[in-house]
C-alpha cells in the first residue's frame, strides 16, 4: 500500500521538515490489482522452482523446493495439476513444528513432515480448499507435499528414509 501521509525527513542544513509523498496514479493501482487477481484466479503467477531429485525406497520423486517465504506462502496453490511422481519440498531454516494448510489449493494432498536424516516424521491428508491445521508431531526442518495417497500406495510411512542432496551431511 503506498502512504500518503506526510513524513518527517531531514533537510540538508539539519533541520527536520515534512515532505508529502506521492500517491500513485489510481490507474496504475487498480491495473496492478486487476493482474494480481487474474494472475491469482489463474495459478499463472508462480515462476518455475528449483527441482531436486528424490528417492523414497525404489520410488522417484521429482520435486519443486520452496526456500523462501513467499515460495512456502504460495505452495502449490491453484494447480489444477501435478505428475504422478512431483511434489513440493518446503525447507527451513530451523526446525520447527510447522503447520500446512490448503486455503486455495485445488489438489488433495498428502505432507510428509521430514528430520534431517530423511526420516518421515508424520504423514497427513490434506482436503483442498481448508484452513485446517495439519502439522508436524516434532520440530523438522523439511516437509514434502505429494499427490494424496502417494505415500500409502507405496508402503512408506513414519520411519521411512527419503534419499537425496538435502538429507546428506
Amino acid at each position: 500500500m503506498i502512504d500518503v501521509n506526510p513524513a518527517p525527513t531531514t533537510h540538508r542544513d539539519g533541520r527536520l521538515v515534512r515532505v508529502k509523498r506521492r500517491a500513485a496514479r489510481p490507474a496504475l493501482l487498480l491495473g496492478a490489482l486487476a493482474l494480481s487477481a487474474a494472475v491469482s484466479a489463474q495459478g499463472a503467477a508462480q515462476p518455475p522452482l528449483p527441482t531436486v531429485e528424490l528417492g523414497a525406497g525404489t520410488h522417484r520423486i521429482v520435486a519443486e523446493v520452496a526456500r523462501t517465504p513467499m515460495q512456502q506462502q504460495l505452495g502449490l496453490m491453484y494447480r489444477e495439476r501435478m505428475a504422478p511422481n512431483a511434489g513440493m519440498l518446503f525447507v527451513y531454516e530451523q526446525p520447527q513444528p510447522h503447520c500446512f494448510w490448503m486455503r486455495n489449493t485445488v489438489l488433495p494432498l498428502t505432507v510428509a513432515f521430514v528430520d534431517d536424516q530423511g526420516r518421515i516424521v508424520n504423514l497427513l491428508d490434506m482436503q483442498p480448499h481448508t484452513d485446517d491445521s495439519h502439522c508436524a508431531a516434532k520440530p523438522v526442518r523439511y516437509a514434502l507435499e505429494m499427490n494424496q495417497g502417494w505415500f500409502a500406495k507405496r508402503h512408506l510411512g513414519v520411519g521411512a528414509r527419503l534419499r537425496g542432496a538435502p538429507f546428506t551431511p
